[in-house]
């Protein structure tokens, strides 16, 4: 290991010298800053729970000393255990602020990107549940930003249901000013529309059933001007068409300003514009379509509308296939209320830095160099070509 890597992986432990030990100080052998960086590099290596990574971390002993701090030696599976286990989640998480805002800015500097879109959408851990002490599996709502590869934050709630408490205060954990906010129907929520607009960014929300009146004053204003050509409206359509996994799709985005007779208006902050989404597709030979509305903050520009709709679905694929395909999540049988929250953020952050690393590997094939190959994994880890 050079001095330059050294220094850099200084600089990643120094993201947790504020994190107060939450440990017995009696026999305290291993210092709070090694445990947590020994546990974000096993798992971008590939391990899964504090037995595979106190594993990697014994087998990666001499790498490990020439970076990190070990007077106790390599910490044993009860101290990962142990230590992710007694974290406040919330805390944890707070740690990596500064470092998250810097991979954040060098992203949208790399890709030309002014307003990123950040998408909201929960995901559940499906073996996650204890049913001996009463817990139910985890749920989270997390902050995914598709096109830079970023996760930003994530709040854990009881069930999905719950999706509408957690998400203000996710946004209040995460510098959403000049972002895109994309949210499913279920955040479809006034007070969480004023939130973004007084946090200085954009909306583009889903509508559905939650919201009857509005879903329906929505689709029969929308019904009209296309039965009449949209020939009252000023309405712009973007079309796509793209072959994915072999089968061709045609999506026709439609964006236009928002009526001013449209009830409700004055309830929503910052309501301007409506839009759908068309999917066009074929299903055992026949032709199928969807049709998905919205309501939105923006401006009419339905290329900036169709990249927010378009990120938005990149939650699901580039984020959460990735952590049960990849990461093998909803396998894991983490139990314990931090532990799992911990391990879940630790694999988003894992996924993150993975994503920024400019090689053309699959993700899958990036843990395995990690575990492979030292300056590799110091590569992905600092962001420092070595």
């Amino acid at each position: 290991m050079t001095d330059t890597e050294r220094t850099s992986l200084n600089a990643i432990a120094q993201h947790f010298d504020a994190l107060e030990d939450p440990r017995c100080p009696i026999n305290r052998r291993h210092p709070l800053t090694s445990v947590v960086v020994i546990a974000i590099m096993a798992i971008l290596a590939g391990a899964n729970g504090p037995t595979a990574i106190a594993k990697w971390a014994r087998a990666k002993e001499e790498f490990l000393r020439q970076g990190l701090s070990l007077p106790g030696g390599v910490p044993c599976k009860d101290v990962f255990r142990i230590v992710l286990t007694l974290l406040n989640p919330q805390v944890f998480q707070a740690c990596f602020t500064d470092w998250l805002k810097s991979l954040r800015l060098d992203a949208m500097t790399k890709l030309q990107i002014e307003r990123p879109l950040l998408g909201v959408d929960g995901k559940t851990l499906r073996r996650s549940h204890d049913r001996a002490a009463g817990l139910s599996a985890l749920h989270s709502v997390s902050v995914w930003a598709s096109e830079l590869g970023l996760s930003l934050g994530q709040v854990a709630c009881a069930e999905k249901s719950n999706e509408i408490t957690a998400i203000p205060e996710l946004l209040r954990l995460v510098d959403i000013t000049g972002a895109i906010i994309t949210i499913d129907a279920m955040g479809t929520q006034k007070a969480i529309a004023k939130q973004i607009v007084d946090s200085k960014a954009d909306y583009v929300l889903a509508l559905k059933g939650n919201q009857e009146k509005l879903h329906d004053a929505v689709i029969d204003y929308i019904t009209a001007q296309l039965e009449n050509d949209f020939a009252n409206v000023d309405a712009r359509q973007h079309y796509v068409t793209e072959t994915l996994h072999g089968q061709t799709e045609r999506r026709i985005y439609t964006h236009m300003p928002v009526p001013k007779d449209l009830p409700m208006l004055d309830e929503w902050e910052g309501l301007e514009s409506l839009g759908t989404a068309v999917r066009c597709y074929y299903k055992d030979g026949k032709e199928m379509a969807d049709i998905r509305y919205y309501i939105s903050s923006l401006k009419v520009g339905v290329k900036l509308f169709a990249r927010a709709v378009r990120g938005h679905w990149g939650v699901e694929n580039s984020c959460h296939w990735t952590l049960d395909m990849t990461f093998r999540e909803d396998e894991l049988r983490i139990r314990g209320k931090a532990i799992r929250e911990n391990f879940a953020w630790l694999n988003r952050m894992a996924l993150s830095l993975l994503k920024q690393h400019p090689s053309k590997d699959s993700i899958a094939m990036k843990r395995r160099i990690c575990g492979w190959d030292d300056s590799f994994m110091l590569e992905v880890l600092t962001g420092i070509p070595v």
